[in-house]
Protein backbone atom coordinates (compact mmCIF):
# COMPACT_ATOMS: atom_id res chain seq x y z
CA UNK A 1 0.00 0.00 0.00
CA UNK A 2 2.67 2.49 0.85
CA UNK A 3 4.77 1.62 -2.10
CA UNK A 4 1.71 1.63 -4.22
CA UNK A 5 0.65 5.49 -2.68
CA UNK A 6 4.83 6.44 -3.49
CA UNK A 7 4.22 5.47 -7.29
CA UNK A 8 1.19 7.54 -7.79
CA UNK A 9 2.59 10.94 -5.72
CA UNK A 10 5.50 10.37 -8.23
CA UNK A 11 2.96 10.00 -10.91
CA UNK A 12 1.33 13.29 -9.76
CA UNK A 13 4.60 15.09 -9.37
CA UNK A 14 5.33 14.46 -13.00
CA UNK A 15 1.89 15.91 -14.57
CA UNK A 16 2.40 18.90 -12.27
CA UNK A 17 5.64 19.45 -13.79
CA UNK A 18 4.42 18.42 -17.51
CA UNK A 19 1.40 21.10 -17.37
CA UNK A 20 3.91 24.01 -16.97
CA UNK A 21 6.63 23.09 -19.86
CA UNK A 22 3.95 22.30 -22.17
CA UNK A 23 2.39 25.96 -21.26
CA UNK A 24 6.09 27.10 -22.51
CA UNK A 25 6.03 26.03 -25.86
CA UNK A 26 8.34 28.53 -27.78
CA UNK A 27 6.30 31.03 -29.82
CA UNK A 28 7.31 30.26 -33.68
CA UNK A 29 7.62 33.20 -35.96
CA UNK A 30 7.90 31.58 -39.93
CA UNK A 31 9.85 33.42 -42.44
CA UNK A 32 9.11 32.56 -46.19
CA UNK A 33 10.98 33.70 -48.54
CA UNK A 34 13.80 33.74 -51.10
CA UNK A 35 16.48 32.15 -49.25
CA UNK A 36 18.38 29.96 -52.30
CA UNK A 37 17.77 30.46 -55.93
CA UNK A 38 18.27 33.87 -57.94
CA UNK A 39 16.45 35.86 -55.73
CA UNK A 40 18.39 34.69 -52.56
CA UNK A 41 19.75 38.07 -51.93
CA UNK A 42 16.31 39.45 -51.45
CA UNK A 43 15.50 36.49 -49.12
CA UNK A 44 18.02 35.74 -46.96
CA UNK A 45 18.99 39.41 -45.78
CA UNK A 46 14.63 39.38 -44.15
CA UNK A 47 15.75 35.80 -42.63
CA UNK A 48 18.41 37.32 -41.49
CA UNK A 49 16.67 40.42 -39.74
CA UNK A 50 14.38 37.91 -38.34
CA UNK A 51 17.10 35.73 -36.21
CA UNK A 52 18.78 38.39 -35.08
CA UNK A 53 15.47 40.66 -33.39
CA UNK A 54 14.44 36.81 -32.09
CA UNK A 55 17.66 36.48 -30.65
CA UNK A 56 17.71 39.62 -29.25
CA UNK A 57 14.17 39.10 -27.53
CA UNK A 58 15.56 35.62 -26.14
CA UNK A 59 18.65 37.24 -24.00
CA UNK A 60 16.23 39.62 -22.52
CA UNK A 61 14.34 36.60 -21.28
CA UNK A 62 11.68 35.55 -24.46
CA UNK A 63 8.43 37.17 -24.58
CA UNK A 64 5.34 36.30 -22.36
CA UNK A 65 7.43 33.80 -20.30
CA UNK A 66 8.47 31.42 -23.32
CA UNK A 67 11.37 31.67 -25.92
CA UNK A 68 10.73 32.15 -29.61
CA UNK A 69 11.99 29.78 -32.43
CA UNK A 70 12.42 30.91 -35.91
CA UNK A 71 11.05 28.52 -38.73
CA UNK A 72 12.10 29.17 -42.02
CA UNK A 73 10.36 27.74 -45.68
CA UNK A 74 11.97 28.39 -48.99
CA UNK A 75 9.40 29.28 -52.06
CA UNK A 76 12.59 31.05 -54.18
CA UNK A 77 10.33 33.68 -54.98
CA UNK A 78 8.14 31.17 -56.75
CA UNK A 79 4.13 31.71 -56.44
CA UNK A 80 4.45 27.34 -57.66
CA UNK A 81 6.55 27.13 -54.50
CA UNK A 82 4.82 29.35 -52.33
CA UNK A 83 1.94 27.32 -51.60
CA UNK A 84 4.18 24.23 -50.09
CA UNK A 85 5.95 26.60 -48.51
CA UNK A 86 2.69 27.99 -46.43
CA UNK A 87 1.35 25.16 -45.59
CA UNK A 88 4.32 23.69 -43.73
CA UNK A 89 4.30 26.70 -41.71
CA UNK A 90 0.98 26.37 -40.72
CA UNK A 91 1.82 22.24 -40.21
CA UNK A 92 4.67 23.51 -38.03
CA UNK A 93 1.67 25.54 -36.15
CA UNK A 94 3.43 28.82 -36.30
CA UNK A 95 2.10 31.91 -34.44
CA UNK A 96 2.63 34.58 -36.96
CA UNK A 97 5.01 34.91 -40.37
CA UNK A 98 7.41 37.11 -41.53
CA UNK A 99 6.83 37.06 -44.94
CA UNK A 100 6.38 36.08 -48.15
CA UNK A 101 8.98 38.78 -49.64
CA UNK A 102 7.60 38.86 -52.78
CA UNK A 103 4.61 39.75 -54.53
CA UNK A 104 3.81 36.56 -56.59
CA UNK A 105 4.33 34.38 -53.72
CA UNK A 106 2.37 36.62 -51.05
CA UNK A 107 -0.71 36.41 -53.59
CA UNK A 108 -0.28 32.94 -53.45
CA UNK A 109 0.02 31.71 -50.01
CA UNK A 110 -2.53 34.62 -48.36
CA UNK A 111 -5.56 32.83 -48.64
CA UNK A 112 -4.05 29.49 -47.08
CA UNK A 113 -2.34 32.13 -44.16
CA UNK A 114 -6.21 33.95 -43.96
CA UNK A 115 -7.76 30.45 -43.47
CA UNK A 116 -5.29 29.26 -40.98
CA UNK A 117 -6.06 32.63 -39.05
CA UNK A 118 -2.35 33.54 -39.44
CA UNK A 119 -0.67 37.30 -39.51
CA UNK A 120 1.50 37.62 -42.07
CA UNK A 121 3.35 41.10 -42.17
CA UNK A 122 5.49 40.95 -45.48
CA UNK A 123 8.34 43.02 -45.55
CA UNK A 124 9.21 43.24 -49.40
CA UNK A 125 5.71 42.69 -50.96
CA UNK A 126 4.49 45.77 -52.79
CA UNK A 127 1.34 44.89 -54.94
CA UNK A 128 -1.01 47.25 -54.25
CA UNK A 129 -4.10 44.91 -54.08
CA UNK A 130 -2.94 42.50 -51.17
CA UNK A 131 -3.84 45.17 -49.04
CA UNK A 132 -6.68 46.76 -50.83
CA UNK A 133 -10.66 45.41 -50.98
CA UNK A 134 -10.51 44.00 -47.19
CA UNK A 135 -9.54 40.66 -48.85
CA UNK A 136 -6.53 39.85 -46.35
CA UNK A 137 -7.18 41.38 -43.12
CA UNK A 138 -4.76 39.81 -41.76
CA UNK A 139 -1.86 40.76 -44.13
CA UNK A 140 0.39 44.09 -43.01
CA UNK A 141 3.44 45.61 -44.69
CA UNK A 142 6.81 46.92 -43.94
CA UNK A 143 7.35 48.45 -47.12
CA UNK A 144 6.05 51.16 -49.44
CA UNK A 145 3.50 49.48 -51.90
CA UNK A 146 3.55 49.84 -55.93
CA UNK A 147 0.91 52.81 -56.28
CA UNK A 148 2.96 54.65 -53.89
CA UNK A 149 6.34 53.88 -55.24
CA UNK A 150 4.95 54.76 -58.48
CA UNK A 151 3.57 58.11 -57.10
CA UNK A 152 6.80 59.05 -56.19
CA UNK A 153 9.01 58.19 -59.35
CA UNK A 154 6.73 59.57 -61.85
CA UNK A 155 6.49 62.83 -59.74
CA UNK A 156 10.45 62.46 -60.47
CA UNK A 157 10.37 61.89 -63.67
CA UNK A 158 7.55 64.80 -65.08
CA UNK A 159 8.80 67.06 -62.80
CA UNK A 160 12.21 67.34 -62.05
CA UNK A 161 13.19 64.79 -65.42
CA UNK A 162 10.83 66.75 -67.71
CA UNK A 163 10.85 63.88 -69.75
CA UNK A 164 8.34 63.84 -72.89
CA UNK A 165 9.10 60.14 -74.27
CA UNK A 166 8.96 57.04 -71.86
CA UNK A 167 9.24 53.13 -72.77
CA UNK A 168 8.35 50.40 -69.73
CA UNK A 169 9.69 47.03 -69.79
CA UNK A 170 8.15 44.74 -66.92
CA UNK A 171 8.90 41.05 -66.31
CA UNK A 172 5.03 40.28 -66.63
CA UNK A 173 5.18 39.27 -62.71
CA UNK A 174 2.73 40.57 -60.21
CA UNK A 175 5.62 42.61 -59.32
CA UNK A 176 7.57 44.57 -61.84
CA UNK A 177 4.10 45.03 -64.67
CA UNK A 178 2.22 46.76 -61.44
CA UNK A 179 4.79 48.81 -61.29
CA UNK A 180 5.01 49.58 -64.92
CA UNK A 181 1.27 50.24 -65.42
CA UNK A 182 0.81 52.52 -62.29
CA UNK A 183 3.79 54.83 -63.59
CA UNK A 184 2.29 54.67 -67.55
CA UNK A 185 -1.14 55.59 -66.11
CA UNK A 186 0.25 58.62 -64.44
CA UNK A 187 2.91 60.01 -66.90
CA UNK A 188 0.02 59.93 -70.02
CA UNK A 189 -2.19 61.92 -67.43
CA UNK A 190 1.17 64.30 -67.22
CA UNK A 191 1.10 64.25 -70.76
CA UNK A 192 3.77 62.46 -71.38
CA UNK A 193 3.75 59.93 -74.77
CA UNK A 194 4.52 56.23 -73.86
CA UNK A 195 7.00 54.85 -77.27
CA UNK A 196 6.93 51.29 -76.07
CA UNK A 197 5.21 49.20 -73.20
CA UNK A 198 6.79 45.47 -73.18
CA UNK A 199 7.34 42.77 -71.32
CA UNK A 200 10.44 40.63 -71.30
CA UNK A 201 11.45 37.03 -70.49
CA UNK A 202 13.39 37.16 -67.29
CA UNK A 203 15.33 33.91 -67.93
CA UNK A 204 16.08 35.18 -71.32
CA UNK A 205 19.80 35.74 -71.75
CA UNK A 206 19.99 37.86 -75.28
CA UNK A 207 18.10 40.85 -74.84
CA UNK A 208 19.05 42.72 -77.95
CA UNK A 209 15.56 42.36 -79.81
CA UNK A 210 14.23 44.89 -76.78
CA UNK A 211 17.24 46.75 -77.28
CA UNK A 212 16.46 47.47 -80.71
CA UNK A 213 12.81 47.98 -79.86
CA UNK A 214 14.59 50.43 -77.28
CA UNK A 215 16.68 52.34 -79.97
CA UNK A 216 13.61 52.69 -82.66
CA UNK A 217 11.41 54.32 -79.98
CA UNK A 218 14.32 56.93 -78.56
CA UNK A 219 12.74 57.11 -75.22
CA UNK A 220 14.15 59.74 -72.64
CA UNK A 221 13.47 57.45 -70.18
CA UNK A 222 13.29 53.60 -69.39
CA UNK A 223 10.91 51.97 -66.27
CA UNK A 224 11.79 49.31 -65.31
CA UNK A 225 9.34 46.44 -63.25
CA UNK A 226 10.87 43.53 -61.67
CA UNK A 227 13.91 42.42 -59.97
CA UNK A 228 17.56 43.45 -60.04
CA UNK A 229 18.92 40.07 -61.96
CA UNK A 230 16.70 40.89 -64.79
CA UNK A 231 17.55 45.04 -64.27
CA UNK A 232 20.93 44.13 -64.29
CA UNK A 233 21.29 41.55 -67.70
CA UNK A 234 19.18 44.23 -69.16
CA UNK A 235 21.26 46.91 -68.54
CA UNK A 236 24.11 45.49 -69.17
CA UNK A 237 23.22 44.97 -72.95
CA UNK A 238 21.81 47.96 -73.37
CA UNK A 239 25.21 49.60 -72.32
CA UNK A 240 27.33 46.89 -74.42
CA UNK A 241 25.21 47.84 -77.65
CA UNK A 242 26.04 51.82 -76.71
CA UNK A 243 22.09 52.64 -75.64
CA UNK A 244 22.72 54.86 -72.75
CA UNK A 245 19.18 55.86 -72.00
CA UNK A 246 18.81 56.41 -68.62
CA UNK A 247 16.80 53.47 -66.40
CA UNK A 248 14.25 54.23 -63.08
CA UNK A 249 12.82 51.09 -61.25
CA UNK A 250 11.23 50.10 -58.09
CA UNK A 251 12.82 49.38 -54.72
CA UNK A 252 13.91 45.77 -55.94
CA UNK A 253 16.74 47.33 -57.99
CA UNK A 254 18.29 49.09 -55.37
CA UNK A 255 20.01 46.49 -54.47
CA UNK A 256 24.24 45.65 -54.10
CA UNK A 257 23.74 42.94 -56.38
CA UNK A 258 22.93 44.87 -58.77
CA UNK A 259 25.47 47.23 -58.54
CA UNK A 260 27.94 44.57 -58.21
CA UNK A 261 26.40 43.11 -61.45
CA UNK A 262 26.92 46.05 -63.28
CA UNK A 263 29.70 48.11 -62.52
CA UNK A 264 30.24 50.62 -64.53
CA UNK A 265 26.86 50.18 -66.59
CA UNK A 266 24.73 51.39 -63.30
CA UNK A 267 25.61 55.05 -63.27
CA UNK A 268 22.94 57.61 -63.76
CA UNK A 269 20.31 54.52 -62.84
CA UNK A 270 17.54 55.89 -60.83
CA UNK A 271 15.19 53.98 -57.65
CA UNK A 272 12.85 54.48 -55.13
CA UNK A 273 13.68 52.70 -51.89
CA UNK A 274 12.91 53.95 -48.54
CA UNK A 275 14.35 56.73 -46.87
CA UNK A 276 17.94 57.11 -45.19
CA UNK A 277 17.38 56.50 -41.45
CA UNK A 278 20.88 55.22 -40.86
CA UNK A 279 21.60 57.85 -38.16
CA UNK A 280 18.78 56.72 -36.06
CA UNK A 281 19.82 54.52 -32.94
CA UNK A 282 17.55 51.58 -34.06
CA UNK A 283 18.83 51.82 -37.65
CA UNK A 284 22.52 51.63 -36.04
CA UNK A 285 21.71 48.82 -33.54
CA UNK A 286 20.34 46.89 -36.45
CA UNK A 287 23.37 47.59 -38.10
CA UNK A 288 25.78 46.16 -35.78
CA UNK A 289 23.87 43.31 -35.15
CA UNK A 290 23.96 42.06 -38.89
CA UNK A 291 27.66 42.72 -38.62
CA UNK A 292 28.42 41.19 -35.85
CA UNK A 293 26.89 38.25 -36.33
CA UNK A 294 27.45 37.69 -40.06
CA UNK A 295 30.24 39.32 -40.59
CA UNK A 296 28.70 41.89 -43.35
CA UNK A 297 27.18 44.87 -44.58
CA UNK A 298 23.34 44.06 -44.52
CA UNK A 299 21.63 43.20 -47.84
CA UNK A 300 18.42 44.43 -49.19
CA UNK A 301 14.96 44.16 -47.09
CA UNK A 302 16.77 43.79 -44.30
CA UNK A 303 15.47 46.85 -42.30
CA UNK A 304 12.18 46.26 -43.44
CA UNK A 305 12.09 42.60 -42.28
CA UNK A 306 13.49 43.91 -39.05
CA UNK A 307 10.69 46.45 -38.60
CA UNK A 308 8.03 43.78 -39.02
CA UNK A 309 9.71 41.21 -36.65
CA UNK A 310 10.01 43.96 -33.90
CA UNK A 311 6.33 45.06 -35.02
CA UNK A 312 5.37 41.48 -34.44
CA UNK A 313 6.74 40.95 -31.03
CA UNK A 314 5.75 44.28 -29.71
CA UNK A 315 2.20 43.60 -30.71
CA UNK A 316 2.58 40.52 -28.82
CA UNK A 317 3.96 41.86 -25.66
CA UNK A 318 0.91 44.51 -25.35
CA UNK A 319 -1.61 42.39 -26.26
CA UNK A 320 -0.28 39.12 -23.81
CA UNK A 321 -1.29 37.00 -26.25
CA UNK A 322 -0.06 35.46 -29.14
CA UNK A 323 -3.73 34.97 -30.20
CA UNK A 324 -4.57 36.42 -33.88
CA UNK A 325 -7.35 38.46 -32.83
CA UNK A 326 -5.64 40.66 -30.27
CA UNK A 327 -2.04 40.74 -31.98
CA UNK A 328 -4.15 42.23 -35.25
CA UNK A 329 -5.90 45.12 -33.10
CA UNK A 330 -2.86 45.60 -31.44
CA UNK A 331 -0.88 46.42 -34.59
CA UNK A 332 -3.19 48.86 -35.85
CA UNK A 333 -3.10 51.14 -33.26
CA UNK A 334 0.73 50.58 -32.22
CA UNK A 335 3.74 52.61 -32.91
CA UNK A 336 7.02 50.86 -32.87
CA UNK A 337 10.48 52.55 -33.09
CA UNK A 338 12.53 50.48 -35.82
CA UNK A 339 15.41 51.21 -37.97
CA UNK A 340 12.96 52.89 -40.74
CA UNK A 341 11.53 55.27 -38.55
CA UNK A 342 8.26 55.13 -35.88
CA UNK A 343 6.24 52.74 -38.39
CA UNK A 344 2.26 51.84 -37.59
CA UNK A 345 0.04 50.31 -40.42
CA UNK A 346 -3.05 52.28 -41.49
CA UNK A 347 -6.51 50.37 -41.92
CA UNK A 348 -5.31 48.28 -44.81
CA UNK A 349 -2.37 47.29 -43.54
CA UNK A 350 -0.26 49.36 -45.20
CA UNK A 351 2.63 51.00 -43.63
CA UNK A 352 2.49 54.13 -42.54
CA UNK A 353 4.81 57.05 -40.84
CA UNK A 354 8.51 55.41 -43.41
CA UNK A 355 9.70 58.12 -45.97
CA UNK A 356 9.97 56.89 -49.16
CA UNK A 357 12.93 58.52 -51.90
CA UNK A 358 14.74 58.48 -55.21
CA UNK A 359 18.11 57.27 -55.19
CA UNK A 360 21.13 57.32 -58.06
CA UNK A 361 23.95 55.39 -58.37
CA UNK A 362 26.80 58.04 -58.52
CA UNK A 363 30.35 56.30 -58.81
CA UNK A 364 29.26 53.08 -57.98
CA UNK A 365 27.06 54.12 -55.12
CA UNK A 366 23.20 54.64 -54.29
CA UNK A 367 22.90 58.14 -53.31
CA UNK A 368 19.61 59.44 -52.30
CA UNK A 369 18.18 62.52 -53.52
CA UNK A 370 16.67 65.35 -52.23
CA UNK A 371 13.24 64.25 -53.55
CA UNK A 372 11.06 62.15 -51.07
CA UNK A 373 7.77 61.00 -49.43
CA UNK A 374 5.89 60.21 -46.27
CA UNK A 375 3.54 56.98 -46.06
CA UNK A 376 0.36 57.74 -44.19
Amino acid sequence: MKKGMTWLAAMAVCVTLAAPAQAADPIKIGVQGAQSGDLASYGVPSLNAVKIVVDEANAKGGLLGRTIEVVAQDDQCKPEMATNAATKLISDKVDAVVGPICSGPTKASLPMFQEAALIAVSPTATTPGLTEDGKNPLFFRTVANDNAQASLTSDFMLNNLKVKKVAYLHDNGDYGKGFADKNREIMEKGGTETVLFEAVTPDAVDFSAVVRKLRRAKPDIIVFGGYQPVASKLLQQMRRDNLKTPLIGPDGVKDETFLKMTGKDSEGTYASYPKDTSTLPEYKKAREAHIKAFGSEPGFGYYNAYAAAQCLLAAMEKAGSTDTAKIKDVLRENQVDTPLGKLSFNAKGDAAGMGLSIYQVKDGKFVELDHSIVLE
